[in-house]
């Protein structure tokens, strides 16, 4: 993902989409605007796939802090793609790609597009810089298992993949998709104002180990080892600097603790409240059209 430089708005095609997951993670980046689609080979995993997308629309907490592209998945070879298609900005497959599929797949992606792929045991990042250039760049080394390449029988024609249209929201969809957005910053803001900000622990300082000094040698046959001695200096050293770090921790503690009194409202509010749902279950609306904004999700 980090390697597809993904932004709100654009356009991603999942090649081998399996359960769904990576398209789920990227419609959370690409938000409401963008396109979401994914080519699975086995219809028993595009049907697994929707029941995961169904439960993470219905019960997932982060649906209510995000913006979402809903993912489409459907079932073919992305091998066998209609030559016709639409192109994307962002492609990745999850199959290892012979060197020979390789312009196969940069076709696909708009100028100025990334696609992310393994090829030959390299996760390669390939960037579209023109109609007819593009820049590759390997990213690390990795094991996938290949793309299944369709077989056919003597003669047949394989059947064609197509992808899903690309559509234009209608205006009811629109018209939620900005009330919630409206509401989202109205509720981040209250919070600011009211203080109800979960804040980052505090990192525990590491303790500086002293080196001992080497200061006596020892044969062992006819081998000079070096060998540490104990003396009074050090041994009173080492317990001042254990009486220190004892004393650190102890006021880390104390200050972790007056921390988590000062917040501990504030989290639990935050743990236990949804604050998008809340805020749209006070508007003077019908409940149909709570309902509605609320995406029919029961918490």
């Amino acid at each position: 993902m980090e390697a597809l430089k993904l932004q709100q708005g654009l356009s991603f095609l999942n090649l081998g989409s399996g359960t769904g997951y990576l398209s789920t993670m990227v419609g959370l980046i690409i938000g409401p605007f963008g396109v979401n689609h994914g080519v699975e080979l086995h219809t028993n995993v595009v049907e697994y796939a929707k029941e995961k997308l169904d439960d993470f629309i219905k019960n997932s907490d982060s649906f209510d802090k995000f913006e979402f592209c809903e993912p489409i998945f459907v079932v073919g070879n992305c091998l066998e793609i209609s030559s016709d298609s639409h192109q994307y900005d962002r492609i990745y497959c999850g199959a290892g790609v012979q060197k020979d599929h390789e312009n196969y797949m940069k076709i696909l992606l708009k100028v100025g597009g990334i696609l992310v792929m393994p090829i030959e045991d390299q996760l390669t990042q390939i960037t579209r810089t023109g109609q007819c250039s593009w820049e590759s760049k390997n990213i690390l080394a990795v094991s996938f298992a290949p793309l299944v390449q369709q077989n056919r029988a003597e003669g047949s024609k394989p059947d064609a993949v197509e992808l899903p249209p690309v559509t234009v929201r209608s205006l009811q969809d629109l018209s939620r998709i900005y009330i919630r957005r409206t509401l989202r910053d109205l509720t981040n803001e209250e919070s600011l104002d009211n203080g109800l900000v979960q804040r980052a622990p505090q990192k525990r300082k590491r303790r500086r180990c002293r080196r001992r000094r080497i200061n006596t040698y020892v044969f062992v046959g006819n081998q000079l080892i070096p060998q540490a001695v104990e003396s009074e200096e050090d041994e009173r050293i080492e317990e001042e600097q254990h009486k220190g770090d004892q004393e650190q921790q102890e006021a880390q503690e104390k200050e972790r603790q007056r921390e988590e009194e000062r917040d501990i409202g504030s989290i639990e509010i935050l743990k236990a409240v949804n604050v998008l749902r809340d805020k749209i279950m006070t508007l003077p609306l019908p409940e149909s059209l709570k309902t509605y904004l609320l995406y029919y999700r029961e918490k």
